[in-house]
Order: C-alpha cells, then sequence, then structure tokens
C-alpha cells in the first residue's frame, strides 16, 4: 500500500491536481491497492478529520483577519510602526515587517497579512522611490510572519495532528517570529544603506504618541487574544471567538470603517478560504491513517536511525527536506500528510514535539516565498502588478536571511522553549 500511496500522490502532483483532491485520490488508490480496507473507510476518517473543537478557531481566525482588514485597524497599525521605526532610512521596509509582526498577532495567515498590508505600504514604498520588486519582496518574506507570531492556522495543524497543545505552540512562535523579523529588518536596513534608498522615509510621519492613540483600539484585539491564552482565561479556539468579537466591536463601534453592508463579502471570502483549508484537512486525515496503519513511520523512522547517528544531522536532514517539500506542497498538507511522519520520529531523538513544530513551520513558511508554488510571492507580486520573474533577484537575499533565521531556530531550542517554560513552568 505505501507504494501506492507515494506512487499516486506524486504522479498527481506532477499531473497539477488540486492538492485535496490528489490526496484523497491517492488515499483511495491505497485502500485499493490494500484490498482489504472497505470504502467506508473514507467517509468515516474524513469526517473525522475535521470533527474537532481546536479546528473551530480556523474560521474563526480567518474572520477576526478579514474583519481588522475592513475595518480600519490594518491602516491603523501600518501608521503606528512607521511611526516608530519609519524615522531612520530604510524605515519604511522595517514598518513592513513590523507591521506584518503586529497584524499577525491576529490574522494568523500569511497570505491574508500580504494583502492587508501590502495593499497600503508596497504602493507607499514605490513612491518612496523603493524599485518595485524590492518592495514587493520585503512585503513577501515579512507576511510570512503571520504563520509564526500567535496565532497561527499552521501551529494550529500542526497541534491538532501530533496532539500538541496548541497554546504551548502558541507561546513557542513568539521566539522564532522575533529571530525572523528581526533577522529581515537587519537586511532591509543593509540593503536601504547600500543602495542609498529610503533616505525620506520618516516624510509625512505621525509623532509616536499620536499613532499609538489613533491605534489604541487595534491594539486591543491581540491583547485580548493573546493575554487570555497565557494568563489561561481561555483556550486557543475560544480565543478565535473573542478576536472576532474584538475586532467587530473595533472596525464598528470604535472606528466606524466597518458597515453592516460589508459583512456578506467577508463572510464570503472567509467561507471560501475555510472551506480549501478544511477540504486539505479531511483529505490528508484519511492520508495520515493509511500511512500510520501501513507502519510507513516505523519504517521510516528505523531508515533515520540508521543513516543519522546524532540530533544535528537528523535536523539538519529534515530541514533540507521540508524546504524541498515546502517549495512545491501548499503547507496545510504539508503538515497534516508530513507532521504525524516526522514527529515521532523526532521524539526518539530527543527533540522536543513543540520546538520540533516550530522548525517544521519555519520551514514550511519560507516556502511561501519560494518558487514555484509560493503563495505570498504570487500574493505580494498581485499587489504590485508584477511578473513572478521579476521579483526572484531581489527575493534570493531573503530567503537566505530566513534561511539562516531557521538554521538558529533549529540550532538554539531555548529561542522556542523559554518562553513555555516560563508561562507553563516547564510542565
Amino acid at each position: 500500500m505505501n507504494s501506492a500511496l507515494g506512487l499516486s500522490l506524486a504522479i498527481l502532483f506532477v499531473l497539477g491536481v488540486p492538492i485535496a483532491v490528489s490526496i484523497g485520490l491517492a488515499s483511495i488508490i491505497g485502500i485499493q491497492a490494500e484490498g482489504r480496507l472497505p470504502l467506508l473507510l473514507i467517509a468515516q476518517r474524513m469526517f473525522t478529520g475535521i470533527d474537532s473543537f481546536p479546528l473551530m478557531a480556523i474560521p474563526l481566525f480567518i474572520l477576526a483577519g478579514n474583519l481588522m482588514s475592513a475595518g480600519g485597524i490594518s491602516h491603523r497599525l501600518v501608521e503606528l510602526a512607521k511611526s516608530l521605526v519609519g524615522g531612520i532610512q530604510g524605515g519604511l521596509a522595517c514598518t513592513c515587517v513590523l507591521t506584518c509582526m503586529l497584524f499577525a498577532s491576529v490574522s494568523g495567515s500569511s497570505v491574508a497579512t500580504t494583502f492587508a498590508i501590502g495593499a497600503i505600504l508596497i504602493p507607499a514604498m514605490v513612491k518612496h522611490n523603493y524599485p518595485k520588486p524590492l518592495a514587493a519582496s520585503i512585503q513577501a518574506s515579512s507576511a510570512e510572519l503571520g504563520v509564526l507570531i500567535p496565532p497561527s492556522i499552521p501551529l494550529i495543524l500542526y497541534g491538532v495532528s501530533t496532539d500538541t497543545s496548541i497554546g504551548k505552540l502558541f507561546v513557542a512562535g513568539l521566539g522564532p517570529g522575533v529571530v525572523v523579523a528581526g533577522s529581515l529588518m537587519a537586511l532591509v536596513l543593509v540593503i536601504c544603506r547600500m543602495r542609498g534608498i529610503g533616505k525620506d522615509d520618516g516624510m509625512g510621519r505621525a509623532s509616536p504618541a499620536a499613532a499609538l492613540k489613533a491605534a489604541l483600539p487595534a491594539m486591543l484585539v491581540p491583547v485580548v487574544i493573546l493575554g487570555g491564552i497565557y494568563s489561561g482565561i481561555f483556550t486557543p479556539t475560544e480565543a478565535s471567538a473573542a478576536a472576532v468579537a474584538a475586532a467587530l466591536i473595533v472596525g464598528m463601534g470604535l472606528y466606524k470603517e466597518l458597515k453592516p453592508s460589508h459583512l456578506p463579502e467577508i463572510l464570503k471570502k472567509t467561507v471560501i478560504s475555510t472551506s480549501a483549508i478544511m477540504i486539505i484537512i479531511s483529505a490528508a486525515s484519511l492520508f495520515s491513517f493509511l500511512i500510520t496503519r501501513s507502519g510507513l513511520p516505523n519504517e521510516i523512522a528505523q531508515w533515520f536511525k540508521e543513516i543519522f547517528e546524532s540530533r544535528i544531522a537528523f535536523l539538519l536532514a529534515v530541514n533540507i527536506l521540508l524546504l524541498i517539500v515546502g517549495m512545491f506542497i501548499e503547507t496545510s498538507a504539508a503538515i497534516l500528510v508530513l507532521a504525524p511522519i516526522l514527529t515521532p520520529i523526532a521524539l526518539s531523538y530527543g527533540v522536543d514535539p513543540v520546538h520540533f513544530g516550530l522548525i517544521i513551520v519555519v520551514n514550511l513558511a519560507l516556502g511561501m516565498i519560494t518558487p514555484p508554488l509560493g503563495v505570498n510571492l504570487f500574493a505580494a507580486c498581485s499587489v504590485a502588478q508584477l511578473k513572478v520573474e521579476k521579483i526572484i533577484p531581489q527575493l534570493i537575499w531573503f530567503v537566505l536571511t530566513v534561511f539562516a533565521a531557521l538554521m538558529v531556530i533549529t540550532y538554539v531550542p531555548a529561542i522556542t522553549l523559554w518562553p513555555v517554560e516560563w508561562i507553563f513552568g516547564g510542565k
């Protein structure tokens, strides 16, 4: 059955069949090849895969992000970030990184971050004489913070598929998010200095006090979400509902930019995005069940132990594997298929499952800005009205920088685990 599953999945991917359909068809082919499993198993496992309380957080966080975009929250976060770092040479580029970090703390999605922030900052950077390919590269790479800074949809998927605490994963994402954001800000400052770009980035920015006053209601949203989770007031799933309520109150009641007439379109976008993710989760649940039943994880674990004797070598091999996978497979599908296989192997090497979850997510986040299937790459090019091939030369430096940050995150687990131990007491 293993060969039927793997070969059929590879062929379907090469043929360009949609991810969810590829995984579902490969699973059906595997069942037929086994010959002893009833076809009723398909419906049972696909339903069981999405019959999960933590998964309720996904549509609610997507809805919260859409409400924020329409309610004027993203614009005020941009102005706040610009007031803080916009006064230096390259400050507008740093504003992009910092705003994506702030917006990620409520949206949970890198693509949503790309469209919400890129629509404001890419034109602003071009207006300040940044080359358009550079502006798009900055936005695409910064938006990947949307899957690192909690709340994060990929972290929810990893937690559900490996039975790892989502609350701990959310806390653990802070350190890697700061490392990646700091690395990107250092890179853009160097680029701007070397090329003489961004010398007038401080023009037209508000004072920090005025920007903070305007953005204070917007900042209440991440405070409600993260403060509630970290203090134990509510679970991540309950926090997603609180995020929707907070986004509605701020957008409608305080900023008054979110109108009832906007809600049908916002709900439509949310349903479409949620449906795409849930179909993938459902199909991947069946696929993962078949892989586990076949004994493949144990075979792979044994093979890894024979080839890689040390944890350092194992983690390096996993990073290389995930970087390649992330270039060709959508993030949600990659997590749901690979996490149940690789996490038990990582445990056998003494790697903490929370730390390993962040390694997987940072790897796959890097895949979001690499061709041929980098979703952030295409989203940023769409906003900038730019062909993908034009952005590649500029993007190389950002990919290398995030990869360097990934190596630090991989081999310095304290970056990930120290906040978890501090908040959860090492439990």
